[in-house]
């Protein structure tokens, strides 16, 4: 097996050839709607249609019909990977490596059909939506040969007459517990990171995406994971909430709001009658992701990639860019230039190409991110504002908009959005740019637009993000180069896509023995 990762190549859509193929597998998938998604424990499935997963832009167009997990559900699935989760766990890493690997290679083969898919049941655009499936197959490809790796960590100090080894085992049972905005990528790179040191996993996707969630469980078990190791539980918040709370749960990985993520941690810090054990915790929770830009920065550079950091997807990346500090000396040139590139962005059906602004996931969060913007509008001003999509469908869009001269306590400066809402304030210097986001409760990204080196080794020694990027945007994280996660009320500083990833569900154990025999008992 070889060793040398690379990241999957995204697509070339400005090829005519491959816009056609997308565009026929939208085509095809769209004729095969609804999808059927089952709940999956044991190898035993349960089929039914209490949750509805629709498209975002044409919400009377069902994507996915399944049944809503239950408590019962959740028990049924923890007691079925007590039983049977030792036939994954006593796997080698090699093997289980080979069946991560092969299920890369069925994501590979159905790319343009799952792209398609996270299009209609999320939302994506088709740049995004290729992105997603690529990062699926990096998380799988690149946990594979971690897990490799981590088998060849354990060797520790060895003097005369003593050997000393660790290894790196599995916690037992991880419950996922993953968000709809990366339907594809952050569902694969859980589960494949707790499947890859061979634990038992139970997935609990977003209930606005459980076909996704059911695409990337099937390649799973038909590269080769037993069923008992891997479940699949959709529904709302009670499943999940069960999950936190089962005394069988060893870990938890977990991908969503602040809110949400902090409740995980407190329900999950009180160990439960009948659990031996402490549960760990990965989550990733969102930010407030500020851009600096110094009165040196190339503005040509700083603004298209402010543009897509903010507003591509509308802004429901936990990445992206909500809040840009730019320095006084550059602060109206800037302005006005995001407004005028505000004001070219395309919003429309994700299906569409060339959009930039789809619909956001549903009804809840258009009327969230418009009640940000009509109280942005009443404390300070809107610099550039794009209609909404004018179609027919009743989609869940909402018009991509710059404010500034909002009063420093707005909740606008401080709580994530999570929609195509983007704000720009002056500031006196870098010093006074890194004083409000050192103030801030998040840490997960940043950004900086600046030539002088100075200036850079300066922000990154004081910012308290997990990501920070300079002179470029601030999403888009790759497998392998940018390990992903935040600190603060960010998340608990997991990266994913980086090489300690799978540390989180391991438990190490030395041995230390005399080497020094007096005698041989045969």
């Amino acid at each position: 097996m070889s060793d040398d990762f690379v990241n999957e190549q995204h697509l070339e859509l400005r090829r005519a050839d491959v816009r056609d193929a997308l565009l026929a597998a939208g085509e095809a998938l769209r004729e095969a709607l609804p999808q059927r998604v089952p709940i999956l424990v044991g190898g035993d499935a349960r089929h039914g249609q209490e949750l509805v997963s629709v498209d975002p832009g044409l919400p009377a167009r069902i994507v996915a019909l399944a049944p809503s997990a239950t408590e019962a559900d959740v028990d049924a699935a923890v007691a079925a990977a007590a039983a049977g989760r030792s036939e994954w766990a006593e796997r080698t890493p090699v093997e289980r490596a080979r069946v991560l690997r092969g299920a890369a290679a069925l994501l590979r083969e159905r790319r343009l059909e799952l792209a398609a898919l996270a299009s209609y049941e999320c939302a994506k655009p088709w740049a995004e939506a290729d992105a997603d499936v690529c990062e699926a197959i990096d998380f799988l490809e690149y946990y594979a040969r971690r897990a490799l790796e981590l088998d060849r960590d354990g060797m520790l100090g060895q003097p005369p007459g003593e050997r000393n080894t660790m290894r790196y085992l599995p916690r037992g049972m991880v419950a996922v517990i993953a968000p709809w905005n990366f339907p594809l990528a952050i569902p694969t790179g859980m589960v494949a990171g707790a499947l890859a040191p061979g634990n038992a996993v139970i997935l609990k996707p977003a209930p606005q995406a459980p076909a996704c969630a059911h695409a990337v469980v099937s390649a799973l078990l038909q590269a080769g994971v037993p069923a008992a190791a891997l479940a699949l539980l959709p529904g709302g918040d009670q499943p999940g909430a069960a999950l936190v709370r089962h005394p069988g749960v060893e870990a938890i990985a977990f991908t969503g709001s602040a809110k949400a993520g902090s409740e995980i941690v407190r329900a999950a810090a009180e160990t439960p009658t009948g659990a031996s054990h402490v549960k760990r915790v990965v989550a990733e929770m969102g930010g407030k992701n500020c851009v600096i830009v110094d009165s040196d920065a190339d503005l040509d550079e700083a603004v298209p990639a402010i543009v897509r950091s903010a507003f591509v997807y509308a802004g429901q990346k936990c990445s992206a860019a909500a809040r840009v500090l730019a320095h006084e000396q550059v602060f109206d040139a800037l302005a006005s230039r995001l407004a005028g590139a505000v004001g070219t962005l395309r919003v429309g059906q994700a299906q569409e190409l060339g959009v930039d602004v789809p619909p956001l996931i549903d009804a809840e969060a258009q009327q969230r991110v418009a009640s940000y913007i009509e109280r942005g509008a009443r404390e300070g001003a809107v610099r550039a504002q794009v209609a909404s999509h004018p179609g027919a469908g009743g989609g869940f869009f909402a018009p991509p908009t710059l404010l500034g001269e909002l009063p420093a306590a707005s909740p606008l400066l401080n709580e994530e959005i999570f929609g195509p809402v983007l704000t720009v304030e002056p500031v006196a210097d870098i010093a006074a740019a890194c004083d409000i986001v050192d103030g801030l409760p998040f840490g997960l990204t940043g950004g900086l637009f600046s030539r002088n080196p100075a200036t850079v080794r300066h922000v990154v020694g004081r910012s308290p993000v997990g990501n920070l990027y300079v002179n470029r945007e601030i999403t888009g994280a790759m497998v392998g180069r940018q390990p992903f996660g935040g600190n603060r009320m960010s998340g608990t500083g997991a990266k994913a896509g980086g090489p300690d990833y799978l540390l989180e569900f391991c438990r190490a154990r030395v041995v230390c023995e005399n080497t020094t025999r007096h005698g041989l008992v045969v």
